[in-house]
């Protein structure tokens, strides 16, 4: 049996290496994401040592990008696409046009031609979609109206990247002098845009009654293996033909499917079932890019790679904030969404990579632009602490809204209870607790879930509890009980000894399903553990046991 296998080997590869080196950065209290890339250039061509396939790990990559926008999509809806329309359409227009100009300038100073400076600039413009998401994730932001701006910002700026990647290849025939004129380019424009429109189109018309009720014809088999393999198939299978059919990205694709499918029931569930891929995929892009850096750049082009790092850092932020305050909008948005927009990543390799094929973009342009773009991914951390740390200077420009909910909750926070999750079981706690007049707040991180418990009148921070700021928010230490009421008894652990930590006094209570979370959750400090099935059969072999013969 042949042992060599690219595939598993960069795969196994990179999650290893990816591993070890994301535990060393979470040791130095430093983001994931450095130890993700420092993983890449470990296994990358620049380093001695063991080298993984660059394009097998792309290929990868590629695949966490779709499941991270399907992801996104679900928690997404058209209504919340439309509601950020009026800053997301020209504000990411305005800055593409910023950054691409300060990219075409430093193009200019180097010597470049025109055409060159364009694709340098382009580049530079567009951010990363994993980074993006996984830095808005990690805080909670993905749900509150700065993350729909951040999400809208983005698929406007992957739409314009879809029409650059169509008009390069005409705009360097042009150059060249093979197209007579530039009628070749305006036809490209309006065929690219009307295969846009029609795959929006067939998502809204088509789709939005074909993949609910195939999902929903899945979960009425009742088999949990069928219904993930028919949530990635749409996942998939909708971002590959998009891109196949209608010349659009896979994670333009991927988002429409998500945002459809985010409208059914079973969003929540389909969600569950892909988080352990987006994970690990996700992973796997950072690790590619991390395959992509020649530290030689640094020694070869210093000056030159600190401009363009300087460009996608401050300027790109710099426009941001700058566009998000001119559009009304407060200092702690422009703060979030200029932060999160500091890097490149995905289409920027893309465009390099064609650019320079085309012979457009020189190879010292392709090599500053990917080293660009590993400092700023491995910068983009940094640059939201720092961002954090400023919005404490400017939090009070949300006052009011704060000032109400903290009166809401300083109302319930006399010996109140704390409840996660207001799922299945949680919904049921809260509504007992309700008609027992107990003081109750909730922490859940599923949008659906947040919105279903303040229709139902209860205190809610939207936000994950295994996060000690989200806890302190539901006011954790003046707490008399905590019930954690989601499934996961592994993930209740954490959140236990979180709690634990501020507050001493705090009686925990949790549930588990099987005897290994319930000693794990009872080493981590739950006081209280409750087995659904061991309870199950308590009451079933109670009912037994109550129960009458029939007469004959």
């Amino acid at each position: 049996m042949p042992h060599h296998s690219p595939l598993i080997a960069t795969i196994v590869a990179g999650l290893v290496a990816a591993f070890f080196m994301g535990a060393i950065a979470h040791r130095l209290r430093i983001s994931p994401v450095a130890g993700y890339l420092a993983a890449g250039v470990l296994v990358g061509p620049f380093t001695p040592g063991f080298v993984a396939d660059v394009r097998l790990a792309n290929e990868l990559a590629e695949l966490g990008v779709i499941l991270l926008m399907f992801g996104v999509g679900l928690h997404f809806s058209l209504r919340d696409l439309l509601s950020v329309k009026n800053i997301a359409v020209p504000g990411a227009l305005l800055q593409i046009a910023v950054a691409t100009s300060l990219g075409l300038g430093l193009a200019l100073w180097l010597g470049w031609s025109l055409a060159a400076g364009l694709v340098f600039g382009l580049a530079l413009s567009v951010a990363s979609t994993v980074v993006l998401l996984r830095a808005m994730q990690a805080r909670d932001l993905i749900n509150t109206q700065r993350g729909r701006i951040a999400v809208g910002w983005l698929i406007v700026e992957d739409l314009a990247m879809v029409m650059a990647l169509v008009l390069l290849p005409p705009l360097a025939e042009f150059i060249s002098g093979e197209a007579q004129g530039g009628g070749d380019i305006a036809v490209t424009f309006g065929l690219t845009l009307l295969k846009v429109c029609g795959f929006v189109a067939f998502m809204l018309i088509v789709g939005r009654r074909l993949i609910p009720r195939a999902l929903h014809w899945v979960a009425h088999t009742g088999s949990r293996e069928l219904f993930r393999l028919a949530v990635l198939a749409i996942a998939l299978g909708v971002a590959f033909g998009a891109a196949y059919v209608f010349d659009v990205s896979f994670a333009l694709g991927a988002f429409f499917a998500g945002m459809i499918l985010g409208e059914t029931q079973l969003s929540r569930r389909a969600a569950e079932e892909t988080l352990p891929l987006r994970d690990a995929f996700a992973v796997l892009f950072f690790v590619s890019v991390g395959m992509l850096f020649d530290p030689a750049v640094v020694v070869n082009q210093p000056w030159p790679l600190l401009a363009t790092v300087l460009i996608i850092i401050v300027g790109k932020s710099a426009a941001a904030f700058g566009i998000v305050r001119a559009f009304g909008h407060s200092s702690r948005t422009a703060l979030t969404i200029s932060a999160s927009l500091a890097q490149i990543g995905e289409f920027s390799f893309i465009l390099a990579g064609l650019g320079t094929e085309l012979g457009i973009l020189p190879t010292e342009g392709r090599d500053l632009i990917l080293a660009g773009a590993i400092l700023s991914i491995f910068a983009n951390p940094f640059v939201f602490t720092a961002a954090a740390g400023r919005l404490e200077k400017v939090r009070q420009a949300d006052a009011d809204e704060a000032a109400a909910i903290e009166r809401a909750r300083e109302r319930d926070r006399r010996e109140h209870v704390v409840l996660i999750g207001y799922g299945r079981v949680g919904r049921l706690f809260a509504a007992e607790a309700r008609k027992g007049g107990r003081a109750l707040v909730i922490v859940e991180d599923q949008a659906d879930m947040v919105e279903q418990a303040r229709k139902d009148g209860f205190t809610i921070i939207p936000g994950n509890a295994a996060l000690p700021h989200v806890l302190r928010e539901a006011g954790i230490a003046e707490a008399s009980k905590l019930v954690i009421a989601i499934p996961e008894g592994f993930e209740a652990g954490a959140i236990a000894v979180s709690a634990r930590a501020a507050n001493p006094g705090l009686v925990i209570f949790a549930r588990a399903h099987s005897d290994e979370e319930v000693a794990h959750l009872e080493r981590h400090g739950a006081d209280h553990v409750v087995m659904g099935e061991r309870e199950i059969a308590r009451r079933l072999i109670a009912m037994l046991a109550a129960a009458r013969p029939t007469p004959a």
